[in-house]
């Protein structure tokens, strides 16, 4: 057998590419370490606490999955398509399933739903190794109601993606044209009724995510028709306009489009409803302005 002779030329290239090789295992090496040291900059110090934030997170979405009821689920079991079966949670907390009768599903999720039913079958001998999928089809147990001025009033469920205060109001349309910036939330707690004013302002400009509550199964949020004032006479554009806090009557009038070429600053007057009925008042362009007041602006008589 004849072993190849190589010529200095190619030696030199073969320790050349030997070189770059070793060169670059090092280099991958470093960025290795590097990188192993990056990750235990950051991970946390204390995973006792990192665990039990998420066994909390985690009890949190799944006492937002229980069944309750009203609800109405869906229950199908791989190849036997004679066994799907939807139904409704009775007020006793249980549905009725073929084979095996009534099952208590009142604090279950779905999937712990579906583990019982497969045991009942198997334990029944009913079905071999059973593969039982729970759907929830409709929520009645956990809903919030949301009404006034709103673009959807209605009652929507509570779930572990919509738990707070903006995510109803977005499943509701969001807030409509009349509506205010201040809502009310009406919630029972120990049978006591409690009312909650939240400004939503303090939410979106100032970021107060305190504002942001989460929401239980019975609360309702209403959404107040916004305070409105009334212009009308000799104005460009007559109507009713959206009153923001301490607007003026010059600033009320800018958004009539100011006065028309027969309006006087001189004959402003307001109607103002007060305990004692409406008032008149003789109104200069400085005053500020209170909710459902009424703004005329008189003809100029030369």
């Amino acid at each position: 057998m004849m072993i190849p002779r190589h010529s200095p030329t190619e030696l030199a290239a073969a320790r050349v590419a030997a070189g770059g090789l070793l060169v670059l295992l090092l280099a991958f090496a470093g960025t290795a370490s590097a990188a192993h040291e990056r990750i235990a900059v950051v991970t946390p110090t204390a995973p006792g606490e990192s665990h039990a934030i998420a066994a909390h997170n985690a009890a949190h979405a799944n006492a937002l999955e229980t069944l309750g009821p009203g609800d109405r689920v869906r229950v199908t079991v791989f190849r036997n398509p004679d066994l799907t079966t939807e139904a409704r949670v009775t007020e006793n907390g249980t549905i009725a399933f073929p084979l095996i009768g009534e099952v208590p599903v009142t604090g279950l999720t779905p999937a712990q739903l579906g583990s019982r039913i497969a045991a009942k079958l198997r334990d029944g001998r009913f079905v071999v190794n059973p593969e039982v999928t729970v759907a929830l089809a409709q929520v009645n147990s956990r809903q919030v109601a949301v009404l006034g001025a709103v673009n959807k009033p209605g009652r929507y469920p509570i779930d572990s993606l919509n738990s707070r205060l903006t995510d109803f109001l977005a499943a509701a349309g969001g807030i409509a044209a009349p509506g205010s910036d201040h809502v009310t939330l009406v919630s029972s707690e120990d049978g006591r009724t409690l009312k909650r004013d939240i400004d939503l302002n303090a939410i979106f400009r100032d970021g107060d995510l305190s504002q942001n509550v989460a929401l239980k199964p019975g609360d309702t949020i209403y959404v107040e028709k916004a305070p409105m004032v009334y212009i009308y006479g000799e104005v460009q554009k007559a109507g009713a306009y959206r009153l923001e806090p301490h607007m003026t009557v010059m600033q009320a009038l800018a958004l009539g489009g100011g006065l028309s070429p027969r309006g006087t600053q001189r004959g402003i007057k307001i109607a103002r409803r007060t305990d004692h009925g409406v008032r008149q008042i003789d109104a200069r362009l400085t005053d500020v302005v209170q909710n459902d007041d009424v703004i005329y602006v008189a003809e100029s008589l030369f």
